[in-house]
């Protein structure tokens, strides 16, 4: 009966992307919605993207091993980057009509910019969508009990994901995540009060949590410790922001009121509501104490496992149809955001005078090829923690692409030359430290790259200037900026 409804929402996903392509004519259309989504979608599409596996499994996985601190990218740092976008880059981006954030470096600082810092964020996503691949094989093995393998499960999970995808865009995207934030909502609220139930209250369960110390969020070391602390949070509260998934949320809006308040309320929604698969993590160790024992093997396991083994068959539907929806909403966010952002930032430069029409199935295809890309990767990678998939991956967009987009936007004297300094020093001196054990033990890797990017930045701006800026001027020695 279980694996019969989870068919049928499946099927019923696909129905309802395939329902909404239908309002796809054009590039717009398909990359950012024809730029006509209401506020309630816009919140729901982006809880929903940002509700990923991450969140229902990988998030609870870390709260069990290291408390609130080891949780502070995601959910607290992912959630405020929501809440960044919409109170201080929604409304200046959204004026600028344009589809990528791609567009916006090649506006500001020209090609160049634009190609590198498309390619950064292009590159990030491959561990983001990674996570939710590897989630999708890891719900379809354990719906089978092994008889499909993790690889054969996220084979089965991205080709459904794919489909609506690839003919809808945007418009499916919004649509299906509509749903299944209602889904997502509905379900685990209806898993944390079983679970609660079965632990004698929620108030044992949070008592129990805090003699644990799960509830400690600050580190109570030195100097080293806080350094890496900071470093954490902002490596998905900042890198997070120069991403197309975000972007097209807000281009996506019917206003700029929209834009703006969108990811605001999502954000804040999205930090509370990650609260909810924690506290059924907590209430499986008290109800289960044997599943202790997937500590050490795979945590993420866990909250599936109290599922299967005592809650009742509808509770059961309740949650893997949240988990599927979470999973679903998060990988056709992510698959779309990069094959968009390829396609009008790097081949419209390699080809330019493609025709809309030529565009939109240039997008489609890339659809394609990047999910195939992704689906080789993820089967690679296969046993990588999801938390550390999804973590990694923003670690690129941070200390390459942050800093033109920032000071871009707040700086008027940010110039071509200082952005192309900041991307080359933001990304040398993080491999640099990723290369080194020693570097990176003495000093968080990210953190150093952004610093370095905000040095290239302000002192290949105010230099003088051997590289033509934005507007294409021939290079030669300029005086600073006025």
């Amino acid at each position: 009966m279980l694996v019969t409804f989870i068919v049928l929402y499946l099927a019923a996903s696909i129905a309802i992307g395939l329902w909404a392509a239908r309002r796809v004519h054009n590039t717009a259309d398909y990359a950012v919605a024809g730029r006509s989504l209401p506020l309630a979608v816009v919140i729901a599409t982006t809880f929903a993207t940002w509700f990923g596996s991450e969140t229902v499994l990988g998030a609870p996985a870390q709260f069990v091993k290291e408390g609130l601190g080891g949780t502070v990218e995601d959910p607290f740092g992912a959630g405020m980057c929501l809440v960044l976008v919409g109170l201080f880059f929604a409304r200046k981006l959204y004026a600028m009509n344009i589809i990528t954030i791609g567009d916006y470096y090649r506006q500001r600082y020209g090609r160049a910019v634009e190609v590198m810092c498309s390619s950064i964020i292009i590159f990030s996503y491959l561990g983001w969508v990674g996570a939710q691949v590897t989630a999708l094989g890891l719900v379809f093995n354990i719906l089978s009990h092994g008889a499909i393998s993790m690889s054969w499960g996220m084979v089965i999970g991205t080709a459904v994901v794919l489909i609506y995808t690839l003919y809808g865009g945007m418009w499916s995207v919004a649509m299906t995540d509509f749903v299944q934030m209602i889904v997502i909502a509905a379900g685990l609220l209806l898993i944390a009060w079983y679970a609660a139930d079965m632990a004698g209250g929620a108030g044992k369960v949070v008592d129990y949590a805090a003699r644990e110390g799960k509830f400690n969020l600050l580190p109570t070391g030195g100097a080293r410790e806080w350094t890496f602390f900071f470093a954490a949070a902002i490596t998905m509260m900042l890198g997070s922001v120069p991403q197309q998934d975000v972007f097209q949320r807000v281009m996506s809006s019917n206003n700029a009121t929209t834009a703006q308040r969108g990811p605001v309320i999502g954000g804040i929604l999205y930090i509370g509501f990650a609260f909810v698969p924690m506290f059924v993590v907590i209430s499986a160790l008290m109800v289960m104490p044997e599943v202790a024992t997937l500590l050490d093997d795979d945590p993420q396991k866990v909250l599936p496992t109290l599922v299967l083994e005592r809650m009742p068959v509808p509770l059961q539907v309740a949650f893997f149809g949240a988990l599927l929806s979470a999973i679903m909403s998060t990988a056709s966010a992510t698959l779309l955001a990069p094959s968009t952002t390829f396609v009008e930032n790097i081949l419209r430069n390699l080809k330019p005078g493609m025709s809309d029409q030529q565009t939109l199935k240039a997008m489609r295809i890339s659809v394609l090829v990047f999910t195939l890309c992704v689906l080789v990767y993820s089967i690679t990678m296969e046993g990588s923690s999801i938390y550390e998939l999804v973590s990694g991956a923003y670690q690129v967009p941070l200390v390459g692409a942050f800093v033109p987009l920032l000071m871009g936007v707040y700086w008027k004297r940010a110039t071509t030359q200082g952005a192309l300094l900041a991307v080359a020093l933001g990304i040398v001196v993080w491999l640099w430290f990723v290369a080194s054990p020693v570097l990176n033990e003495a000093f968080p890797q990210q953190l150093a790259g952004l610093i370095a990017a905000f040095v290239g930045m302000i002192g290949g701006s105010l230099a003088p200037q051997f590289i033509a800026d934005h507007k294409g001027r021939t290079p030669h020695y300029q005086g600073s900026p006025a």
